[in-house]
């Protein structure tokens, strides 16, 4: 078993001194009661003015207090090597440097097999998406068993499970072969069913008339098509075709500026949740979100159900901008689902709603995933365009949690190449970031909530000693703080809840691992050491920061809250 020295030091003795010249004492907290952390003030005052502690170096190990830092040509090297002759995607990680943005991907037909969800798993999936929009309960259900299979045989590899709803999609009927659209054309949509002919398609709306008005921008596909409205009657909407194209069976159609009187959830929609509630996935992506009412809805159904399922909002309607700060509040997270938001709103305004909504999810602390076309042309070639590789390290830096594969991964002819491809534009673009040593400061967030305030200190502590954080949690509450305050180094989460650990598998930064605690606090210290030691997730000498949150204390009867900053002996 791994033998543990713990560091005991005052706060105010970190912004003078080397981590070598720290006291050495056994069996201590650093902060081991709400009262003495009080005592203790990681600022330093000068009049008015207050100045956090100063970053250091690690005197034992020679290199400097983060793995991050400004970009330097030399430093590529040392954070991704790329394979000599290789291609995009073909990466060599170091193994002190691993990627905190989560990669979602959606499964289909090209990656349904065990064998492809394996491969997806080991290029860098971190969630699958269920995309409740294609395929049956039997389909998804095979999907979820497998995932399931692969989360059994690992104590520190985990997917978790997102199913994404259908919602109250507007869609064209099929048609016998693609019909070509010409500009100038006159073309028709009707809400008669089972239309399809050379200038009249279905539409599978009833109030599609109604939602309509002349001189509205009909968009299919998100934009690859577009028709003016010319006129309409009673179940019949007559257009000019703007740009054309080949109009196919089932296309997405969007009215610009306007969202369907459709209700978010539909009947659809419910039977899809309760077969994710019977199979235990993880979060539910909810469509074409447009108030905060329809997330209490769900929110209160999964309550009575007792299912603890985290709900992601899909911002993607016009309707939903002016909500933004009530949807996210009343959500677990939310999702920059750019397609329809593009559609439905000039598309210059898409890259600005996407800051704005990562910035807002961030000040909240809820987590927020970048998706739609991404690596759009990795569909069908093997290397991605340069400017969509400036789309995923932008999404990075703004501070995303997850950037998502949709069709790349779930018809695409690349889906493995598609994943590498991300995994490593996103662990190289985290490698370029600054440190900040103190994590921003939210004092009305915190002041209140001492798991906030407990964050924030522990993710200044580790960042200032450059460790990683070990914390262990059964609900995992912490760790989704822990993430929200982005420190610099991993957070090895350990939890004896599976559900748990399957779910911190979408936090950024979160390595979460499965692990019995036992009744003595000590013994799962070592455990939990020995077992990172044991898969080089920490080296021997260096040090980690744990953290235990006492909001439902695991070894203790009263509500505690403690951080120790530990040496690793073999």
């Amino acid at each position: 078993m791994a033998a543990i020295t713990t560091i005991l030091t005052d706060a105010s003795a970190v912004a003078t001194a080397d981590l070598s010249s720290f006291r050495t004492i056994s069996d201590h907290s650093l902060f081991d009661s709400v009262t003495n952390w009080t005592k203790r003030r990681l600022f330093s005052s000068k009049g008015d003015s207050s100045f956090p502690i100063r970053s250091m170096h690690n005197t034992q190990t020679g290199v400097a207090s983060s793995t991050n830092g400004h970009f330097n040509a030399d430093k590529l090297k040392s954070t991704v090597e790329l394979l000599n002759g290789g291609a995009l995607g073909q990466v060599k990680m170091n193994s002190s440097h691993r990627r905190k943005t989560k990669i979602v991907c959606t499964i289909g037909p090209s990656t349904s097999s065990r064998e492809m969800i394996w491969k997806l798993a080991e290029a860098g999936m971190n969630v699958a998406r269920l995309n409740m929009s294609h395929g049956d309960h039997a389909s998804h259900k095979k999907t979820i068993d497998l995932v399931k299979e692969y989360n059994a045989q690992f104590e520190d590899k985990v997917i978790a499970i997102m199913l994404d709803t259908k919602g109250p999609e507007v869609r064209s009927g099929d048609v016998p072969r693609p019909i070509h659209l010409k500009e100038g054309q006159e073309f028709k949509f009707t809400i008669r069913r089972g239309v399809s002919t050379e200038d009249t398609v279905s539409v599978n709306y009833d109030d599609f008339v109604n939602d309509v008005e002349v001189g509205d921008i009909l968009l299919v596909d998100g934009g690859m098509m577009s028709l003016a409205v010319k006129s309409k009657t009673k179940d019949l909407v007559t257009c000019v075709v703007v740009d054309g194209g080949e109009l196919k069976s089932r296309r997405h159609l969007n009215v610009r500026g306007k969202s369907a009187t459709l209700p978010s959830i539909t009947d659809k929609d419910w039977e899809d949740i309760k077969f994710g509630v019977d199979n235990q996935v993880d979060f539910y992506a909810v469509s074409f979100v447009k108030d905060a009412k329809v997330v209490h809805e769900l929110k209160d159904y999964l309550k009575g159900c007792n299912a603890d399922i985290h709900v992601i909002v899909k911002i993607e309607s016009a309707d939903s901008i002016p909500n933004l700060h009530s949807i996210i509040s009343a959500s677990d997270g939310a999702m920059v689902a750019r397609g329809d938001l593009g559609a439905e709103l000039p598309i210059e305004e898409v890259p600005l709603l996407q800051e704005d909504i990562i910035r807002r999810c961030r000040d909240m602390h809820k987590t927020v995933i970048v998706a739609t076309n991404m690596l759009e042309s990795m569909i069908n070639h093997p290397t991605p365009t340069r400017a969509e590789v400036s789309d995923i390290a932008i999404a990075v830096r703004e501070g995303a949690d997850a950037i998502m594969l949709s069709g790349e991964t779930a018809h695409g002819k690349y889906p493995i190449k598609a994943a590498k491809v991300m995994h490593t534009v996103a662990l190289r673009t985290e490698s370029s970031l600054p440190l900040n040593v103190m994590p921003p400061v939210r004092f009305n967030a915190y002041k209140s909530h001492m798991g906030e305030m407990f964050a924030f200190h522990s993710t200044t502590m580790a960042n200032t000693l450059n460790t990683p954080i070990v914390v262990f949690t059964r609900t995992g509450s912490m760790a989704i703080l822990l993430s929200h305050y982005r420190p610099s180094s991993s957070i090895f989460a350990f939890t004896n809840e599976e559900r748990i650990k399957q779910r911190l598998a979408f936090y950024q930064g979160v390595i979460p691992i499965y692990m019995q605690f036992s009744d003595d606090a000590e013994e799962t210290f070592s455990r939990a050491l020995k077992l990172l030691t044991g898969k080089n997730l920490v080296e021997e000498g260096e040090f980690i920061t744990l953290v235990q949150s006492g909001a439902q204390p695991i070894w203790r009867r009263e509500s505690t809250h403690h951080i120790q900053v530990r040496k690793v002996e073999l």
